[in-house]
């Protein structure tokens, strides 16, 4: 193509003069290391003005040293200060009063918000009232350092009785598939609540009081924003029939799932390290093991209901 006058000329415009083509294979240039096209010098930059930044699209180069990682190690802090306090929280199971719903070395993650305030956060967050038939985790009326974890047997306004181990609410029977009974036996005050003839050897006067106050035709009434709560393990609980009704207020929450369970050890048992404390490989191996076997693998991340 001419590059003269400006414009490029079509190749098929173009006439070539005859030329000898011995002639032209002479002149032909050598290949060489140098290429056909030669890349156009780099402009010099040094003069140039540089181009002004705008102060809202400047970029911050990200602190990476010490004090980024303490203000990492703060915010993750903050994070779960946050929601232990406000979402969940775990808990351990130490005693048999709710099996076979719950065991012991079950370890819970509990639901902080599923009972919440209501009203005009509803549309927010689904809150739920507690109902009948509710696994809770509440701080023990008795000492609210201690954090109890039953079932709720009656809402404000039921009428609760219990007759020859079998529950009635508002004069009707309750099927209760979870509940076990560990002792044949009838205790009289136990499995026929409220009697009141029987209560002295179990209960504090307080309770007492209050249990004949709240008590008509054999059956306890549930007082405004309390609760009557009891154990899955109905022998073996301690629960609203020997210290009375749960307040609202101690309500914290619902469990949610198991996410660990470990079978707790006996400390009657003996195991075959302590016939050899020298075999310090032996004793690894061994807890190991046992480790892995006390493991109850079916009851992780299962859901409590």
């Amino acid at each position: 193509m001419s590059e003269t006058g400006g414009e490029f000329t079509p190749e098929t415009q173009r006439t070539r003069p005859p030329v000898d083509p011995q002639l032209e294979a002479a002149a032909a240039p050598a290949l060489t290391d140098t290429p056909a096209v030669s890349e156009a010098p780099a402009p010099d930059l040094s003069t140039a003005e540089p181009k002004p930044t705008h102060p809202h699209l400047a970029h911050a180069e990200p602190d990476v040293g010490w004090m980024g990682t303490i203000q990492s190690l703060v915010a993750t802090v903050v994070i779960a200060v946050f929601v232990i306090t406000f979402i969940v929280q775990a808990f351990q199971i130490p005693s048999e009063s709710m099996q076979n719903t719950l065991l012991i070395g079950d370890y819970l993650l509990v639901d902080k918000e599923h009972f919440g305030p209501g009203g005009a956060w509803n549309w927010v967050i689904p809150y739920q009232k507690i109902k009948r038939g509710d696994i809770v985790v509440f701080r023990y009326p008795v000492n609210p350092t201690q954090h109890f974890v039953k079932r709720v047997i009656g809402a404000p306004g039921d009428h609760i009785r219990l007759l020859n181990k079998r529950l009635y609410v508002n004069d009707k029977l309750v099927q209760e598939p979870y509940v076990i009974h560990s002792q044949a036996a009838i205790d009289p005050f136990r499995d026929n609540f409220p009697d009141g003839d029987n209560a002295a050897a179990y209960i504090n006067g307080k309770w007492r009081a209050q249990m004949e106050r709240l008590t008509e035709e054999g059956h306890l009434i549930v007082p405004e924003d309390c609760y009557f709560v009891m154990g899955d393990n109905r022998d073996e609980s301690l629960d609203s029939r020997y210290w009375g009704f749960v307040p609202r207020e101690n309500i914290i929450g619902r469990p949610l799932f198991i996410y660990w369970s470990f079978l707790q050890r006996n400390p009657n048992d003996v195991y075959a390290e302590e016939d050899a404390p020298g075999d310090k490989l032996a004793r690894l191996r061994s807890g190991i093991e046992r480790g892995w076997q006390a493991m109850r693998w079916k009851r992780m991340f299962t859901l409590i209901r």
